[in-house]
């Protein structure tokens, strides 16, 4: 069975509705996805009516940003559902430190003798929760720069003189908020993570981590049996999914293609219905 747990829509920085997505997934013979928008969870009710169409599985997700030991780290929730108006609050409250960030991003590319508006970035966003990949589409635009991959290489990435630490949620407070949302929190992507994973991971299983993103395109092979073991080790789930964004160049083909054993989506699913 193909599985994508860690996918992004047009509600954040995805290049596909959820709707589209979920035909995408169809046609890629997955039979479980979950949408993990960044810092949204706007996207998931219109994927869950397409995959109820389609015969698909289809987890409510989120992937929340949150700095700690100034590194950023992404933590994924599988199952969110909140209801109490407090968790809502907080969710949505997780656009306006985006919208910040994006501004003091724009900012510090004027010191680089590239102006884009706001507004610009807003608009390329429309109703999703704006990113550094809709910076780099205005950039691109702006003739800054060639591609958005340029952008980012030169810019934007992590340790690039545009780049903006994400200002929201320890992580600690990530997996609190996703627990509060009625998910399981699991630390996405660890090998992309540029601080002292042993310390992150001191923080986040004392305040409940259920899981590591073990399985990941990035990744190599002696990462992943490192990932396994430290999850093992901690009694965490293991997961894993391809960071879809879009069907660009040989992209499309990445949807669902990051195997997860059988008896980890199983163990997934079991917490998930418990």
């Amino acid at each position: 069975m193909r599985t994508e747990l860690h996918c992004h829509t047009t509600a954040s920085d995805g290049l596909c509705t959820p709707t589209e997505i979920i035909r995408l997934a169809r046609l890629r013979d997955v039979a479980l996805i979950a949408i993990t928008d960044h810092d949204t969870i706007a996207g998931n009710d219109e994927a869950a009516a397409a995959g109820s169409a389609q015969g698909m599985c289809v987890i409510h997700g989120i992937e929340v940003s949150a700095l700690s030991r100034h590194a950023e780290t992404h933590v994924l929730g599988y199952g969110v559902r909140p209801s109490d108006a407090a968790t809502l609050a907080r969710i949505a409250a997780l656009r306006r430190v985006r919208e910040s960030r994006a501004r003091s991003i724009l900012d510090k590319l004027t010191r680089f003798g590239i102006y884009i508006p706001f507004e610009q970035v807003r608009a390329l966003a429309g109703d999703a929760m704006i990113g550094r990949p809709h910076v780099a589409r205005a950039m691109v635009m702006a003739g800054a720069v060639q591609t958005e991959q340029e952008a980012f290489n030169l810019y934007l990435a992590e340790g690039k003189p545009a780049f903006i630490p994400h200002e929201g949620l320890t992580p600690a407070q990530a997996v609190q908020l996703i627990h509060d949302a009625g998910g399981l929190a699991v630390l996405a992507h660890p090998g992309l993570y540029a601080g002292d994973l042993s310390a992150l991971l001191d923080e986040m299983i004392p305040a409940g981590l259920d899981g590591i993103e073990v399985f990941y395109p990035l990744h190599t092979l002696e990462q992943t049996a490192h990932f396994t073991k430290l999850a093992r080790r901690h009694h965490l789930l293991l997961t894993g999914g391809s960071d879809f964004h879009g069907p660009r160049g040989d992209a499309e083909l990445s949807l669902g293609s990051v195997h997860v054993p059988p008896e980890h989506i199983e163990a997934l699913l079991a917490r998930l219905e418990g």
